[in-house]
């Protein structure tokens, strides 16, 4: 299958080799185009405009920074509709605000093709793996049909109607953020109360406390470097689109709120280029307290 993909980020890149890997022709574009060589070395063609990247493409993936490069790529100068026709499908993967991610789609439906918002999780290791989860919205028949190709890149999951994949999107981080906050909140107060940091982890990482950030994140903390795969000026970024949601849902979501208070806090006092978990740094800061434990901390997206 012909493939367009726009966007060769952290996430991105990893995802467009699992569809090379799979046996698929790529033509790749990204703002830099050093991030593309190692797919052109693995048969990939460059494209030089997201218009280039679809041309004849069957398939064309985009996953960029947010709301406002999504909208250059599809409205703007050389960007998709101006290019996107009949038989073909628009697959989004940024984190997109859903109305935006609606419109949009509207727009390419108007086209004649198909469009599909599937932003993504799991994080960088889910996405070199190939198991970085999909959550999408639009046209179920397409996203069955495309389903082989989606899977090669993760666990895809039908949402519902467009924007539907973009809020699921949304509430995931929302609970991350929250999770993530939490996770430092409970072992700080554990250790600062005279529990090993060890014992406190295993303990918590079972029964009602368990939670991925306590899995996953949780040795960020613990080898000091709080996760540099993801920084806290984009967790502010997906913050401020979850409490729009929230706001154009009409739920008050007062930890939500609290908790973009936190990172927008960490993002002021350690730079927004710091790595995502500094809103634990934040909370150890506070009560003294160093969660700093020996032990061979391989980075998950090194694993």
């Amino acid at each position: 299958m012909r493939i367009g993909f726009v966007g060769l980020g952290t996430m991105g890149g990893a995802a467009a080799l699992n569809l090379i890997k799979g046996g698929h022709q790529l033509a790749v574009c990204d703002l830099d185009p050093k991030r593309a060589e190692e797919h052109i070395k693995l048969g990939a063609t460059w494209a030089a405009t997201p218009a280039a990247a679809a041309w004849r493409a069957d398939i064309v993936f985009t996953m960029v920074f947010g709301p406002s490069q999504i909208e250059q790529i599809v409205r703007g100068e050389n960007g998709l509709l101006s290019t996107l026709g009949p038989g073909q499908v628009w697959v989004d993967m940024t984190t997109n605000k859903p109305e935006l991610a609606k419109a949009l789609a509207s727009e390419v439906i108007h086209t004649g093709a198909q469009a599909i918002d599937a932003p993504v999780t799991g994080a960088v290791d889910g996405a070199r793996t190939g198991n970085m989860s999909q959550f999408a919205g639009g046209d179920e028949e397409t996203v069955a049909r495309i389903r082989p190709v989606m899977e090669l890149m993760g666990p895809l999951h039908y949402m519902g109607e467009n924007g539907c994949g973009s809020i699921t999107k949304l509430a995931s981080n929302q609970l991350w953020a929250i999770h993530a906050t939490a996770m430092g909140e409970a072992l700080v107060m554990a250790v600062k109360s005279g529990v090993e940091l060890q014992r406190a982890w295993e303990a918590l990482k079972i029964g009602a406390s368990e939670s991925w950030c306590m899995h996953h994140d949780a040795p960020s903390v613990f080898a000091g470097h709080y996760d540099p795969s993801f920084t806290l000026d984009l967790c502010q970024k997906d913050l401020q689109l979850i409490v729009a949601a929230c706001d154009d849902a009409g739920t008050a979501a007062p930890a939500t709120r609290l908790v973009a208070d936190q990172f927008e806090e960490a993002r002021k006092r350690y730079g927004g280029d710091k790595d995502e978990l500094h809103v634990v740094k934040l909370e150890e800061e506070a009560a003294g307290v160093s969660l700093r434990l020996e032990g061979d901390w391989v980075a998950h997206w090194d694993k």
